[in-house]
C-alpha cells in the first residue's frame, strides 16, 4: 500500500508554522513545485556552519531525513545550487538556529 503524503507546499507551510511556534526562524529560499516537489532543509547555526537535509528512502522503504552535507555555509549553498540544477522543482527551506534545532524528527512532521 502506498503511503499517503501531503503536497509539498502544504508540508512546507506546516513545517514553517511548527518552527515559528518553537521560536525558530525559517524562511523559503526557493519555492518548489506545490504538489510533488522535493524539499531540502538547510540548517544554519549562525557560526558560519550549516547542514543540508533531504528526504530519502531507507533500506526498509521508509522515508527519512538524511543529512546530505555538513560544513561551511558557503559550501552548503554550493551543494544546494547543484541540487537545484538537477531539480528545478526543489523547495529550499533555510532554518536559522544557533542551537542547531530543525525539528525534522519531531512528531507530526514525517
Amino acid at each position: 500500500m502506498a503511503e499517503a503524503r501531503l503536497a509539498a507546499g502544504l508540508w512546507v507551510s506546516v513545517y514553517l508554522a511548527r518552527l515559528n511556534a518553537e521560536g525558530i526562524f525559517a524562511h523559503v529560499v526557493h519555492h518548489g513545485e506545490d504538489t510533488a516537489g522535493a524539499v531540502a532543509v538547510k540548517l544554519a547555526t549562525m557560526d558560519g556552519q550549516a547542514e543540508l537535509y533531504c528526504r530519502v528512502y531507507d533500506a526498509e522503504g521508509r522515508r527519512i531525513w538524511d543529512r546530505l552535507h555538513q560544513g561551511a555555509e558557503a559550501e552548503t549553498d554550493e551543494v544546494i545550487a547543484r541540487q537545484r540544477k538537477y531539480d528545478p522543482d526543489l523547495w529550499v527551506i533555510e532554518v536559522e538556529d544557533p542551537k542547531g534545532r530543525h525539528l525534522l524528527d519531531a512528531e507530526g512532521l514525517a
